[in-house]
C-alpha cells in the first residue's frame, strides 16, 4: 500500500434492532390475568371488608358506612383472648412440625435413597382427603379411653400436660393439647415440603469438604447444613404459622369453649351472630398482627433466599 493511499475504512457495526413495542408489552400481557386475578379476588373483597369494618347498623335495617372505627377497639378489648390463644397454639405448633419435619426432610434429601418418590408422596397424601376428614379422625385417635389416651396415661405424659394447663382430667380431647395436635398434623407437610427443597440443593461436596477438615457430624450439621437450609427453615415457618393462626376448624372440632380461636370467633361473628362489621374488624386485626410477627420473624431470621 502506497503512502498516499488511503486506510481501508473500518467495517461497519452491526445495526442494533430494539424489540418492537409489541414485543416490550408481552410480558405485562403474560402478567395481565394474574393482575386481574389479584385484582378481582384479593383487592377487591379487602376494601369491602375495609368498609364493612366501618360500618354501623343491623341486617334488618341494613349497615350504613359511618367510619365508627371503635369497632377496631371494642372488638380487640373484647376478644383479646382469642387473639393471644391463636398465636400461642399456632407458635406451638410450628415449633412442634419444625422439630418433627425438619429430621424428616433430612432423611428424605440424604437418606432415602430410591425411597425418596416413595416417602415425598406419603407425605403429601393427606392432602388426598378432605381437611374435615383428617381433623376428624383426631378425633377418633384421641379419644377418651382410646390406646393413645392409655399410653399418654400409662407413660404419666397427661400428668405433665394437666400441670401445665394442656389437658384436664386425664382426657385429650376438648383441651388445648387436642387443638395443638390437630394443626401439627394438619400443617406438617407445609413444614416439610419446603425444607426438603432447601435441604435438597446443599451440595453434597460441602459435607465431604467439612469431613476432609476434621469436622463432626454435629459441626458439619451446625456450621454447614443447618445455615443452607435456614431458607427452607423460614419458608416452612411461615407457611405452618399464617394459616394456623387463622385456622377455626380444629379449635370447633377438636376444643371447647375454652379453646377458640380467633378464627372460630370471625367465623361465629359473620354466620351466626350475623355481627359484620365487628367480625371484619377482627379479620383486619388478625392480619395487621400476624403482618407485624412475620415481619419481624424475617428481620430477625438474617435470610432474605426464601424457597
Amino acid at each position: 500500500m502506497s503512502v498516499t493511499e488511503a486506510p481501508p475504512a473500518p467495517p461497519a457495526q452491526a445495526e442494533v434492532r430494539r424489540p418492537s413495542t409489541r414485543r416490550r408489552l408481552v410480558p405485562y400481557w403474560l402478567l395481565l390475568p394474574g393482575i386481574l386475578w389479584l385484582l378481582v379476588f384479593f383487592a377487591l373483597p379487602m376494601v369491602y371488608q375495609a368498609s364493612t369494618s366501618v360500618q354501623t347498623g343491623s341486617l334488618e335495617k341494613g349497615f350504613e358506612v359511618t367510619w365508627h372505627v371503635r369497632t377496631y377497639w371494642d372488638a380487640l378489648a373484647d376478644y383479646y383472648p382469642q387473639f393471644i390463644r391463636s398465636l400461642l397454639y399456632a407458635g406451638t405448633a410450628t415449633i412442634l412440625c419444625l422439630l418433627l419435619g425438619y429430621p424428616l426432610a433430612y432423611l428424605i434429601a440424604f437418606k432415602a435413597g430410591r425411597w425418596r418418590n416413595l416417602v415425598l408422596v406419603l407425605v403429601v397424601a393427606p392432602f388426598f382427603t378432605s381437611f374435615l376428614i383428617r381433623t376428624l379422625a383426631w378425633k377418633t385417635i384421641l379419644a377418651d379411653g382410646g390406646a393413645v389416651v392409655e399410653v399418654l396415661n400409662s407413660l404419666h405424659v397427661l400428668d405433665v400436660t394437666g400441670w401445665l394447663g394442656w389437658t384436664e382430667n386425664n382426657r385429650v380431647l376438648a383441651t388445648p393439647m387436642a387443638v395443638v395436635c390437630g394443626l401439627t398434623y394438619n400443617f406438617l407437610p407445609f413444614m416439610i415440603l419446603p425444607l426438603y427443597t432447601s435441604l435438597e440443593r446443599i451440595d453434597g461436596r460441602l459435607h465431604e469438604a467439612a469431613g476432609d477438615l476434621y469436622a463432626t457430624p454435629a459441626t458439619t450439621f451446625r456450621k454447614v447444613t443447618l445455615p443452607l437450609s435456614m431458607p427452607g427453615v423460614v419458608s416452612g415457618t411461615l407457611l405452618t404459622f399464617i394459616p394456623a393462626s387463622g385456622d377455626y376448624v380444629n379449635a370447633e372440632l377438636l376444643g371447647s369453649t375454652d379453646t377458640k380461636m380467633v378464627g372460630s370467633v370471625i367465623q361465629t361473628q359473620f354466620l351466626r351472630v350475623l355481627d359484620y362489621p365487628t367480625a371484619a374488624a377482627l379479620s383486619f386485626i388478625l392480619m395487621a398482627v400476624v403482618l407485624l410477627v412475620v415481619t419481624v420473624y424475617i428481620r430477625r431470621s438474617g435470610t432474605e433466599d426464601l424457597v
